[in-house]
């Protein structure tokens, strides 16, 4: 009887212990807030500013479920020395996977109001004529990039007027829409 009691008792505080663990590897709905609360510095990137709050909601709640898959542990997560360097990677490494390059992410990257300011577009373009020319991009830029990590690359590198992005949006422009945008070098004298 004393074996059967004990027996009991064992499997008991093994099984406690095991759904100790198991629940000490969920992370609790503050220590998800905080994350959250982490990844809205990263809100001012180029890719995430001109995402609704809807759709930023989205991409943090996958940066969110990657980190929590690598790191069950909160506490483990939260008390490396680098934390936020490795938020960053995550951060970045979701943004390359949900880029795509296709014309509903284009938008996203090269906003009409900043085409619009930067003369590549007209102004006063319609829903219709605007995806027009983000497909036609988003064409141009998968015949021109082997992958996804080159455009990202040549997006971040992207600080001339005539940049290959650049020049795809100006063909794109030119075929859609009749606009020409001539570049006049004015010289000293």
């Amino acid at each position: 009887m004393k074996r059967f009691l004990l027996s009991v008792f064992l499997l008991t505080l093994i099984g406690f212990g095991i759904f100790g663990c198991s629940q000490q590897k969920q992370w609790s709905r503050e220590e998800r807030q905080s994350l959250r609360e982490m990844l809205r510095d990263y809100r001012k990137m180029v890719y995430l500013n001109n995402l609704t709050e809807a759709e930023y909601m989205l991409f943090s709640d996958d940066v969110a479920a990657a980190i929590e898959q690598d790191y069950p542990v909160y506490t483990t997560f939260i008390e490396m020395p680098a934390v936020n360097d490795t938020v960053q990677v995550y951060v970045v490494t979701t943004i390359v996977e949900q880029l795509n390059t296709d014309a509903r992410n284009m938008r996203h990257i090269f906003p009409y109001n900043d085409l619009v300011m930067a003369n590549v577009l007209p102004s006063g373009l319609d829903r219709v004529q605007q995806n027009a020319f983000y497909r036609c991009l988003a064409q141009r830029v998968n015949a021109t990039y082997p992958d996804v990590a080159t455009f990202f690359n040549a997006v971040i590198a992207d600080t001339t007027a005539m940049s290959t992005i650049n020049q795809l949006q100006q063909q794109c422009a030119a075929d859609l829409f009749d606009w020409q945008i001539d570049i006049v070098e004015v010289v000293g004298e």
